[in-house]
This record gives structure tokens, C-alpha cells and sequence, in this order.
């Protein structure tokens, strides 16, 4: 997708059972916090979301990794409930927190007994209005991320390849970079950069909260309006632009570096998620590699003997993602003819598709974890909140059921032909360096 925001404009069928469970209620305040409530009375516990558009996306050259660093930063204090005081006063009601950053987003979460939900929101309302940005706080949170990044990235193989392999798949788009930034930059982010990134992206009018459990929503509306009705607005956030040029071939890469077994790692060019390929690239993973009788779990892992492992990642991004494979095989593995192997089945479902049963499955699969997601107030808070942040609408996720179980054979055949073709992928190889063992292994050894 080349324009910034991937907002539709129409909400796919929804599925009724769905529809029937999900009585969301809408506000938005006049700073421009979008508020969504959502009441389940089968236990007196909420969770409590907020989604700040904005990710590794909205980062430039100089600063990346301040989205993940700013992660870190939030739980530092603000100017009502000092440092350490949020995770103290959140504990002490029997709740728990954590955060993420991705390349789309950041989402900071909270779960609690619903006797907590006024407290928390005044935990949480607190920091978005008057976070504490010390140096001493970003000097102290940096070596946390620095650490974070060495184990990670630079001293774990997945992390390493990754990392190549994003280089090689973006040349102008801003997911060319990891979510945790390059090291140097991390180093010489100031604290004047974390301060204008505050100011702009954790704004009320670049979030939205999603507050599902024990809660009587009018109620809880008038609460929401209480503690983060005068936080000011903030400038409206630049858009990204995606200037991606379209890929003309293979591109490839090596990474030389201590390891036992050489691994490989290719990424296709996929989607955006608002593009309903999106879906049937869903159903074409469960089919490759959902459970150890999928298909290429069983043709490289178990008939062929010519991987260890092989894992597909496919996930949604706001602008076209990628489609990742990642093969760890034995120490005598030639990765030139494991890649054969492996391109010759992804021909092979572009050209014969899918069997029946094949295809049920995945259905079935897909089914199945879409609504144990949905199942509990956490994972409702986190669902609803992703597919609004993606897709533009909360409502788009309740429609996966029947858009899924719609998907047809010739449907993945024509999704694998295009996706899955030579020009679209990018390959590193991990090569061992001659004679020298694992990271960690030395480590092992003394202990």
C-alpha cells in the first residue's frame, strides 16, 4: 500500500455470533483520545489498553530505537506518582503491566481487579500528561536497551539475520531498521529528542484506549473524561510516506559468524493488511506450518531430513510486509539445496494449490486461536485494539471468521504464484565461521 494509513472504507461482513458478544461503546473527548469500552461481567477483573500509533515506522535516521527506548522510559515516573511508583501502587491493587513496540505501534497494558479501574486510570492518565524525562532516567534506560539489543541481536543468529534481512528487503522505507534501532543511534538519542517524541506521539489525539471487563461503560466513560479530558492535545503526527521502489530480483546477502549449523533466512515482499491478500497469506502459513503435520514441516523436517526446524512468520503491518521463512539446518547441510527444496514446494502450492483437508485445517486452526484470543479481557483489549490500528476499524476483526472460512483453494494458488515469486525474495545465509562453536557455548563449558 503506498499512502500513509491503511484506513478502510467498509467493514467486511461480520460475524454474527461475534457481533452479538462484542457491544462496544464509542467516544471520542475533545482532545481527541478515542475511547472504546467493552463490559464483561463473568469476573470483577478489567484490562486496560492504550495504542499509541506509533512505531519504529515513524523513526528516521539518527534516532532510531527511540519508540522501544521511550517504552522503557514510560515506566519512570511521572509528576504525580514518582519512579517505581506505578508498577508499586499497580501491584498493590493486585494488578500487573507490561508494553511492546513494533514496527506499526506501541501498546502499554495493564490487568487488575475492576475495584482498581478509577486508580489505574489515574496511574495511567499521570503519565501521559506529564511523563518524567530526566537524563539521569534516559542515561540509566539506554545501557537497559543497549543490553537488551547485544543478547538480541548482536549475539543471537535469528536476531542477526533478521536484522540483514530487513536491509535487504526495505531501501527506502523505514522498516528497513530494527524496532530496537542501531546501536549508535540508541547511544546518541538526547534527551530534547525524547521530549519532542513525547509531546508528539503520546498525545491523546494519536492514542486510543480500550478498557474491557467489569465495567459499567457510562460510568467508566465519565472516569476517562475525569483524568484525561484536560490533557492537552498534541501536533498531528507527519504522515509516512511509503517510497518503496518495487523490487526487480533476488537479492541476497552472507552473515559469517560463530554458529554449529548454518541457517537461512528469506523474506518474500507480502502486503499491507488492509489488503485482504493479507488473509489468505493467514491460511497459506497454517497451511506451511501450523503443527508437525503441515507441509513443510513434514516434506524439510521429517521426509526429506534437510532441516531442523523451518518456521514461517507472517505478520500484519500497516505498509506491505514481509513474508519470512527461517531454516536452521544440520551442520553438514548444503543451504544452496535446502532452498531448492524449499522453493520447490512453494512452486508446487502455486501450481497444484491445496487439498480439501489441507485447507479445512488451517480454517479450522485459524478459527480456533482467533477466538481464544477472544476468549478473555486481555486478549479482547489487544485484538480489537490491533485490527483498529491496522485496519482502521475495530469492527474488521469480527469479520475474519466468515472472511476465512470463505477463502478458497484457488484463492491460495493465485496468493502463492504472486507472492512466492523468484523476483519477489530476499535471501541471507548464515555461514559458521571454520572451526568455531556457538555463542555461549564457552560459557557452558566453564559453568
Amino acid at each position: 500500500m503506498s499512502k500513509a494509513s491503511p484506513r478502510s472504507t467498509a467493514v467486511r461482513a461480520v460475524d454474527p455470533t461475534l457481533a452479538a458478544l462484542f457491544d462496544v461503546h464509542e467516544a471520542t473527548l475533545p482532545n481527541g483520545l478515542k475511547v472504546r469500552l467493552l463490559a464483561n461481567h463473568q469476573a470483577p477483573v478489567v484490562s486496560l489498553y492504550t495504542f499509541f500509533q506509533v512505531g519504529s515506522r515513524n523513526e528516521r535516521p539518527g534516532i532510531t530505537g527511540i519508540s522501544h527506548l521511550f517504552e522503557h522510559m514510560m515506566f519512570n515516573g511521572a509528576k504525580k506518582y514518582g519512579p517505581k511508583m506505578f508498577d508499586k501502587t499497580l501491584e498493590s491493587n493486585g494488578g500487573r503491566s507490561n508494553a511492546y513496540t513494533s514496527n506499526d505501534m506501541t501498546v502499554y497494558y495493564d490487568d487488575f481487579s475492576a475495584d482498581a479501574l478509577e486508580t489505574v486510570l489515574d496511574l495511567e492518565s499521570d503519565r501521559m500528561r506529564s511523563l518524567r524525562i530526566s537524563q539521569e532516567t534516559l542515561t540509566s534506560e539506554r545501557e537497559v536497551v543497549k543490553e537488551e539489543r547485544r543478547v538480541r541481536v548482536d549475539n543471537e543468529i535469528p536476531g542477526m539475520m533478521d536484522e540483514e534481512l530487513g536491509t535487504l528487503v526495505y531501501k527506502a522505507h523505514a522498516y528497513r531498521w530494527p524496532v530496537i534501532g542501531w546501536m549508535a543511534d540508541i547511544e546518541n538519542i538526547t534527551r530534547d529528542d525524547c521530549q519532542q517524541y513525547f509531546r508528539t506521539y503520546y498525545a491523546p489525539n494519536n492514542a486510543v484506549l480500550y478498557i474491557v471487563g467489569d465495567i459499567d461503560p457510562k460510568k467508566t466513560l465519565a472516569l476517562v473524561k475525569r483524568y484525561y479530558g484536560n490533557i492537552p492535545r498534541g501536533p498531528t503526527p507527519a504522515p509516512v510516506l511509503n517510497a518503496e521502489p518495487e523490487q526487480k530480483g533476488e537479492r541476497r546477502a552472507v552473515v559469517r559468524h560463530p554458529a554449529q549449523s548454518p541457517s537461512v533466512m528469506i523474506g518474500f515482499r507480502g502486503p499491507a493488511a488492509s489488503n485482504e491478500d493479507t488473509l489468505v497469506l493467514d491460511v497459506v502459513q497454517y497451511v506451511l506450518t501450523k503443527g508437525e503435520g503441515s507441509r513443510l514441516v513434514k516434506s524439510l523436517v521429517y521426509d526429506q531430513k534437510a532441516a531442523v526446524s523451518v518456521m514461517l512468520d507472517w505478520s500484519w503491518r500497516i505498509d506491505p510486509g514481509t513474508v519470512l521463512f527461517y531454516l536452521e539446518l544440520k551442520p553438514d547441510s548444503d543451504p544452496a539445496k535446502v532452498e531448492a527444496l524449499l522453493y520447490a514446494e512453494l512452486e508446487k502450492l502455486a501450481r497444484e494449490g491445496v487439498t480439501d483437508k489441507e485447507l479445512q485445517k488451517a480454517k479450522n486452526n485459524l478459527r480456533a486461536d482467533h477466538l481464544r484470543e477472544l476468549s478473555t479481557n486481555s486478549g479482547r483489549g489487544h485484538a480489537l485494539g490491533h485490527y483498529e490500528a491496522l485496519l482502521g476499524d475495530w469492527r474488521e476483526g469480527l469479520s475474519l471468521p466468515t472472511f476465512y472460512s470463505a477463502v478458497t483453494a484457488e484463492q491460495v494458488k493465485a496468493v502463492a504464484a504472486k507472492y512466492f515469486a523468484p523476483e519477489r525474495r530476499s535471501v541471507v545465509t548464515l555461514h559458521p565461521e571454520a572451526g568455531a562453536n556457538e555463542p555461549g557455548d564457552e560459557e557452558a563449558a566453564d559453568a
